[in-house]
């Protein structure tokens, strides 16, 4: 196993398809909390039991066209965060979840490639500053997050990068 690094990070994953919604992700009904941890005993419940027991043991969500579509909940990506998904490979986002993950931490690559080679427990390294997906042996190469995309991934989301970087410049 591969160490996890800050721009380095992943395990096995778990595999969905396309036009996955964030009434699946993330049902309505609970978006009265914003208790990541809390959310996260939640995500997927409308698939399941068995599929929420392979989230809770996975670290890498795939997922095909249009992951995160639907409405422009923040919960849908904290709730992943809560479960312990450190990073999403799509074929493609909805352009509110992906920027709602960026700005709560959570990393989304777009890697079509790999999404096609990636097998359900399949373990799964992403290199956001590096641009690349890695599974077994095979490297898939992405666009590269630039610099200020890293920066809000590494702080923790955009409030806490927003939050260091005003208290740099009162120093």
């Amino acid at each position: 196993m591969s160490a996890v690094t800050k721009d380095r990070l992943g395990g096995r994953s778990i595999v969905f398809g396309d036009d996955i919604n964030t009434d699946v992700i993330i049902p309505g009904r609970y978006l009265v909390s914003i208790d990541p941890i809390e959310l996260g005993t939640h995500a997927f419940e409308p698939l399941g039991p068995e599929v929420q027991a392979k989230l809770k043991e996975s670290r890498v969500v795939v997922a095909g066209r249009n992951f995160g579509c639907g409405s422009a909940r923040e919960q849908a990506s904290t709730c992943l965060i809560g479960v312990g998904v450190t990073a999403v490979v799509a074929r493609s986002y909805s352009r509110v979840f992906f920027r709602n993950a960026i700005n709560t931490g959570l990393v989304a690559v777009e890697c079509p490639a790999a999404v096609d080679a990636i097998t359900e427990g399949d373990e799964v390294w992403v290199d956001y500053e590096a641009g690349t997906v890695t599974v077994g042996d095979r490297s898939f190469p992405f666009t590269p997050f630039p610099p200020v995309l890293r920066e809000i991934l590494e702080a923790g989301g955009l409030i806490e990068h927003l939050m260091k970087k005003f208290a740099k410049e009162k120093s």
